[in-house]
């Protein structure tokens, strides 16, 4: 079955600046574009004209609108719109179920405002069963910025996750641009200070030396898989998200894991994924994997 590229709406730009985003994706990967809004009706404690049938019908206009939009800008894509009752936060999580990736605007005001809010955005993005993408109404997100390179972050060499590399060079093949993957060794306790860190990285094989190694080893079935994609590496002994962040400061796109973590555990989807959300101006993908 076709999964399609899932958008949730909610009028704002940056929904909207989502919406043309996952067009242009769901294009290069021949997918259908699924446009969805969540819709409660609101009682108001003072009688307003916004009654049942207002709201409803001002919903529908977003997804008119936004359908009507995209066909004119895009004939060639299939779009389909669902006005769905029930709460945001379970309507985009069985949507991102149905969905090969869920896609979301960001206002940039933190890690994910705008179209979510508080802990609506927290658990879509840890309980999302398909990678989730971040949008935000911002150059970075227009057509223009489609031919930047694809920054993924790696952080366990010894076990890199499929889900996330399969993503990440499946978007650098749509695109037809590079993949750069960006690596932050972890120090043992007794470099965690010190010229001892600086020495022992300058030398032939040292903390650098080997994470190259390693990061260029552990791609290469990929490399291999896919030939038509360019892989550059970054690895910096330096915080991983700002290494990632620094790499992607001129991205077309970042992408990042999220491990699923057992329920007892909360609703969490790591610092440094957290940190890339926060202060990326690119679209961000959160991948999860085991």
């Amino acid at each position: 079955m076709i999964r399609p590229i899932t958008v949730g709406l909610d009028g704002s730009p940056e929904s909207l600046a989502a919406a043309d985003w996952a067009a242009r994706e769901a294009l290069r990967r021949a997918l259908p574009l699924r446009l969805v809004q969540a819709w409660v009706w609101q009682p108001r404690d003072v009688p307003v004209a916004e009654d049942l049938s207002t709201q409803k019908e001002w919903a529908l206009r977003v997804l008119r609108d936004a359908e009507q939009e995209l066909r004119g800008r895009y004939p060639e894509l299939a779009v389909g719109t669902e006005l769905i009752s029930d709460t945001t936060t379970e309507v985009l999580l069985g949507q991102a179920e149905q969905a090969d990736m869920l896609v979301l605007g960001s206002s940039g005001h933190g890690a994910v405002a705008g179209f979510l809010l508080g802990s609506v955005g927290q658990q879509v993005l840890a309980r999302a069963t398909s990678p989730v993408v971040m949008v935000r109404a911002n150059p970075h997100s227009a057509t223009e910025q489609d031919s930047g390179e694809v920054v993924v972050g790696l952080q366990d060499l010894g076990e890199l996750p499929r889900p996330l590399l399969e993503f990440a060079f499946g978007a650098a093949a749509a695109r037809g641009v590079s993949l750069r993957a960006v690596h932050a060794p972890n120090l043992p306790p007794l470099f965690g200070y010190g010229p001892a860190v600086g020495q022992q990285a300058s030398r032939e094989g040292g903390i650098t030396g080997q994470a190259e190694k390693a990061l260029s080893d552990a791609l290469r079935p990929w490399r291999d898989t896919y030939p038509q994609v360019a892989v550059a590496h970054t690895v910096d002994l330096a915080h991983a998200s700002g290494v990632v962040l620094e790499a992607g400061s001129h991205a077309g796109l970042v992408v990042v894991g999220r491990r699923v973590h057992r329920p007892a555990l909360g609703m969490r989807i790591g610092p440094v994924t957290h940190a890339v959300l926060h202060h990326a101006a690119a679209p961000v993908a959160v991948v999860p994997h085991d």
